[in-house]
């Protein structure tokens, strides 16, 4: 992995103002996952995944948001004795962290490869990150996100052992605090992440933190 993340160039791409979002948070439909697309959208406050299962590229802002405060995280009991079971690595299986969370069997499947292969390709400019939970030299949970600034996006987790996923937050949360970032985005918030500690944060208040966090300077946490 490179040390400082690489500026790809610009998209030739413009969005949509975040107000024009449908009833269904969606601003857009198109354009295309090119590292400088990505990032620009991300700078922007939106985030892409398919219309439907299957179906074109759609750029998405939820009003409100989910976000995981890095002082609100909920760490059950259970998930604490969790914590000695898993040995967690970052930055490497990125790739097989994504397609695992991407597996077509799961409900709402919607990492298709060309998610796989732009994200991949973020990874190797810097800007993407796997947490990772390991057991007997096994992949067994992880999560993966953008990172850009002070501001890191979640974008899925996978486990196939108890709480593994979970670990992995409780591990980026961890990281992220210590290396100062302000601001973790879930997308939505979702009963399961609720549980979790995360919270909803109006459009336009998220847009200003957003904002910040792109221009906090932090230390390195990869």
């Amino acid at each position: 992995m490179r040390s400082e993340p690489v500026e790809p160039p610009p998209t030739t791409w413009q969005f949509p103002p975040l107000d024009e979002a449908d009833e269904d948070d969606l601003v857009g439909v198109g354009a295309d996952l090119e590292p400088g697309t990505l990032l620009a959208a991300y700078r922007s406050g939106l985030f892409p995944m398919a219309v439907g299962r299957d179906g074109p590229l759609g750029w998405w802002s939820p009003d409100p948001r989910g976000v995981l405060p890095l002082d609100g995280l909920v760490v059950s009991r259970s998930l604490r004795r969790s914590l000695r079971r898993y040995e967690i690595r970052v930055d490497t299986a990125f790739e097989r962290v994504m397609r695992a969370c991407g597996a077509r069997d799961r409900a709402g499947g919607w990492i298709t490869e060309p998610f796989v292969v732009a994200y991949t390709r973020m990874h190797e400019l810097g800007w993407a990150h796997s947490v990772e939970c390991w057991t007997d030299r096994e992949l067994v949970g992880g999560l993966y996100g953008i990172a850009i600034g002070g501001f890191f996006a979640g974008e899925s987790m996978f486990q196939s052992r108890v709480d593994a996923s979970k670990v992995a937050l409780v591990d980026l949360v961890g990281r992220l605090s210590a290396a100062g970032y302000r601001l973790l985005d879930v997308q939505w918030a979702t009963p399961h992440l609720r549980t979790l500690g995360v919270v909803e944060m109006p459009r336009p208040r998220y847009v200003v933190a957003l904002q910040d966090a792109l221009t906090t300077e932090v230390e390195p946490a990869w």
